[in-house]
């Protein structure tokens, strides 16, 4: 910035001057009646943080306002760029204004949806309108107006934060009086640092007995008792927005305990003697199914035709149908027995007369 004053220069010229000196420059202004003028440079005016927050989704205004000096008689420049975090790396140039005619420079993301804020930047406002924030427009920009003789810039630090979103409120526990309870509040979204802050709606506020933490979103309850209960809200924010979510705690009588243990016996009791029928069941079924099996194999067995032990078994079906055939008879109280004899033919092409069959006493039938 070059900026600078009457009183300044003369104050300057008396210290740092020996009297002689003063005294010839004196005498010399005099005769060449030399007048010295103050002259006021470029000044941006603006006001406000150097580091803005804003949502995403929002529009956002980087402020960029500026007052030319009257020796400021040269043609208007404006530059808006962003600054690179690596030193030894170019700023991007994003938009500029140079004789009534705005420029987009090159193909930058963050070039999207950028203006200038008032209609027409000559007039002392060089503010820059970013239609729609997202992330990726968290950057380090720079608004730099020269107008010859005179230039002056501002820095300003844009953050784009995400808004949290409506949480989730849950009870850990069962809620029964004397025992551990947490209630839980939990953004899925939001840009940190979130801080989460329980308050009880109904019944009073928070007991001083209770424990939250606001980084985690946790109300805990070491010894629950009806003093307790309550309808809670829970809010969670950060630099940009806050949501909140509402839970009931109540405070629940816990059971007889001699009930359960009883049940918890009689329940143990139940199912053992159910396994031991079950057991036994199993064991019955397998012995009767054994004892069958061992009943069928003996009918096979008895059932089976016995070996032939007849040394001519090759004429078996010869021997069967020549066996005599023997019938009793009682005549006048003695009885008599007759023996006679059936032969059978087999019919052939040429017919053969047949041997009859002998009575063998050994085997009891004819051979």
């Amino acid at each position: 910035m070059f900026r600078q004053s009457c009183s300044h220069l003369r104050t300057t010229f008396y210290f740092s001057s020996p009297p002689w000196f003063s005294i010839l420059l004196l005498s010399t202004s005099t005769l060449l009646s030399t007048e010295l003028r103050c002259t006021r440079g470029m000044l941006v005016t603006s006001e406000g943080p150097q580091t803005i927050q804003k949502a995403e989704g929002e529009r956002g205004t980087l402020g960029c306002n500026y007052t030319p000096s009257p020796s400021d008689t040269g043609e208007l420049d404006i530059e808006w760029s962003v600054i690179s975090p690596d030193t030894t790396q170019k700023d991007h140039m994003l938009m500029s204004y140079t004789s009534g005619t705005e420029y987009i420079h090159g193909d930058h993301t963050l070039a999207k949806g950028l203006t200038f804020a008032a209609g027409d930047p000559s007039v002392g406002d060089a503010s820059l309108s970013i239609a729609v924030l997202t992330p990726a427009h968290s950057a380090t920009y720079q608004c730099k107006v020269k107008k010859s003789p005179g230039v002056d810039m501002r820095k300003i630090s844009l953050v784009v934060m995400v808004k949290p979103s409506v949480p989730k409120c849950w009870v850990e526990g069962m809620e029964l009086v004397g025992e551990v309870v947490s209630l839980h509040c939990e953004s899925a979204r939001g840009s940190t640092p979130l801080k989460h802050t329980w308050r009880r709606e109904s019944g009073g506020p928070v007991p001083t007995a209770a424990t939250q933490n606001s980084a985690t979103g946790e109300l805990k309850i070491s010894n629950h008792s009806q003093s307790f209960a309550g309808i809670y809200l829970c809010e969670v924010n950060n630099a940009v927005g806050a949501e909140r979510c509402w839970i009931n705690l109540k405070a629940n009588k816990p059971p007889n305990r001699a009930a359960v243990i009883v049940g918890t016996v009689v329940g143990s009791l139940l199912l053992i003697f159910i396994l031991l029928v079950l057991i036994v069941l199993l064991f019955w079924k397998l012995s009767s199914r054994r004892r069958n099996e061992k009943e069928f194999s003996n009918e096979i067995r008895e059932d089976a035709p016995p070996p032939d032990s007849h040394p001519g078994s090759r004429h078996t079906s010869r021997s069967a149908s020549q066996r005599p055939q023997v019938s009793y008879c009682q005549v006048d109280g003695t009885e008599v027995s007759s023996f006679s004899e059936r032969q059978t033919h087999t019919p052939s092409s040429n017919s053969r007369r047949h041997t009859p069959a002998e009575y063998d006493t050994t085997y009891g039938y004819a051979v």
